[in-house]
């Protein structure tokens, strides 16, 4: 091992039922840099991670940490050698307090009359606290993790995984739920911070920009093999693309010309105290929608408070001029409204198979006269898993074992064979890689094909710009902007966005 090197990995091998998530890999991280980690969703990046963070066993291969041979059986191994990881997919425990969620598994504890000993919450609560002061983190470190936005439960995540002295972080996806501001803390208080106090990072991200910006290598993974590790000052986006793909790929997006019609979904003053207040808009079938604005703006909390996630105070909803009750979203299904959560654990059952989870939101269908029609169930699966080009080995595969941009389609799947024709759909492209977001563009391209209503919530301004007909932008738990045509621009979304008037 060569002196430089904090971690070696040579000919890592792992498979799970049907596929080689990781094929001889070879990769080496140095004292204090960050390296990138790069490739299309499924090319083996977080299995990766997940290996080095004893969350998973490898097959084969070897691993050499600080010269030593290493093999991590579980996390608390891991971190207990200083080797940390924030995962993509949250592991924080939502009905507890961010001070409990940072420090899980490693609370301070003391002694009452030489007889009792009990957890020191106050401790706690003051060690989260000054992680907080520390990166300049303005969250309430006695709030429930469930109260938070998905933006602030990554940072929590963040500061969970950095709570104990590490000498390599791993952070998978970190930005994709978080506003620039928050991105900001993380590259400039966070990331630059540790990198000087001699911490390695390992960086998984979707964004290729991020990788010029804070690292020093980058290595790219494809098919579950390692296919080259370079400089960033030798290299540039063209090729990072062209290796991560094997082929040349242009990822513009260029929205159809469709059809629109008649208004069919309107929303009217809908307002969740404390969440929304007095919200309108109104979509086409045949259209896309953009609802923009910053993190913690209320779009996730309006799109939730429309299908029945989360109580109204007032407000209509009319469905093609009807007025409908929607009390929770068995009620919006009911009424023709799907709604894609932006996390992809709210709209999955992971335990079940790709036919199974595919015909969930259809179940009257698949049963009938209490029969399961297991025909019915493998006919929709075979069906999607075809026209969607979803990478699976067999519809029977566990949804867990799929990346994440399959996810996603297979969580699309679901409400087109549910037949509705209102899609709300909440940051449908969120961490996952250009070649999977361009396949997720032409499923929204079918929908407007056939004569679906479109509401697209996304927090990435070029997605907004360039699929939205019309875009409704919210500030402080209010739309207070509504631009079409021309109008549509990055600047003027921002502009509202950060609270400036028209």
């Amino acid at each position: 091992m060569e002196e430089d090197r904090l971690l070696e990995v040579r000919n890592l091998n792992k498979s799970f039922p049907g596929v080689q998530a990781l094929d001889n890999v070879d990769f080496d991280l140095k004292q204090g840099e960050v390296h990138a980690l790069v490739g299309e969703n499924g090319a083996g990046k977080s299995t990766f991670l997940k290996i080095l963070s004893g969350n998973l066993a490898f097959d084969s291969g070897e691993i050499y940490y600080q010269g030593e041979n290493y093999e991590a059986n579980t996390t608390q191994v891991a971190r207990e050698k200083g080797i940390s990881m924030a995962y993509q997919e949250l592991s924080l425990v939502p009905s507890l307090t961010v001070a409990e969620n940072i420090f899980l598994g490693d609370y301070e504890y003391k002694t009452q009359n030489k007889l009792i000993t009990f957890i020191d919450w106050k401790y706690t609560r003051e060690r989260a606290q000054k992680l907080m002061d520390l990166y300049n983190l303005d969250i309430n470190v006695t709030k429930k993790v469930e109260e938070l936005g998905v933006g602030q439960q990554q940072l929590v995540e963040i500061m969970r995984a950095v709570a104990k002295d590490v000498n390599i972080l791993m952070l998978d996806e970190p930005t994709s739920a978080l506003s620039q501001e928050e991105i900001d803390i993380l590259f400039n208080n966070i990331i630059s911070e540790m990198k000087k106090e001699g911490t390695s990072i390992i960086y998984i991200s979707h964004r290729l920009e991020e990788a010029f910006q804070i690292s020093d290598r980058v290595t790219v993974f494809r098919d579950g093999e390692q296919i080259k590790t370079m400089d960033i000052v030798e290299t540039d986006r063209d090729e990072i693309v062209s290796l991560m793909v094997g082929r040349e790929i242009d990822d513009r997006y260029i929205k159809p010309k469709g059809t629109i019609e008649k208004t069919y979904l309107e929303v009217e003053g809908l307002t969740a105290e404390g969440l929304i207040e007095n919200c309108s808009l109104k979509v086409k079938k045949g259209e896309i929608v953009g609802l923009s604005g910053l993190m913690g703006a209320g779009r996730t909390e309006l799109a939730k408070t429309m299908i029945g996630l989360l109580e109204k105070d007032s407000g209509v909803i009319k469905i093609d001029g009807k007025k409908i009750n929607i009390q929770n979203p068995n009620d919006a299904l009911n009424a023709g409204i799907a709604y894609l959560a932006e996390d992809r654990s709210e709209s999955l059952v992971y335990p079940l198979t790709v036919s199974q989870n595919i015909t969930l939101a259809n179940l009257k269908y698949i049963f009938e006269h209490g029969i399961l029609h297991k025909s019915r169930e493998r006919a929709a699966g075979e069906k999607y898993v075809e026209e969607l080009d979803i990478d699976t080995p067999n519809i029977k595969q566990k949804v867990k074992y799929l990346s994440g941009g399959n996810q996603q389609k297979v969580a699309l799947a679901r409400w087109i064979y549910s037949d509705v024709d209102v899609f709300i759909l909440d940051e449908p492209t969120r961490g996952i890689d250009v070649g999977a977001k361009i396949e997720v563009y032409h499923l929204i391209d079918e929908l407007l094909a056939n004569n679906k209503a479109v509401l697209l919530i996304s927090s990435e301004l070029p997605e907004i710009v360039s699929l939205s007909d019309r875009v409704y932008v919210m500030h402080s738990g209010q739309i207070v902007a509504e631009y079409e045509g021309e109008q549509i621009t990055q600047e003027n979304i921002m502009h509202s966005a950060t609270g400036g008037t028209n």
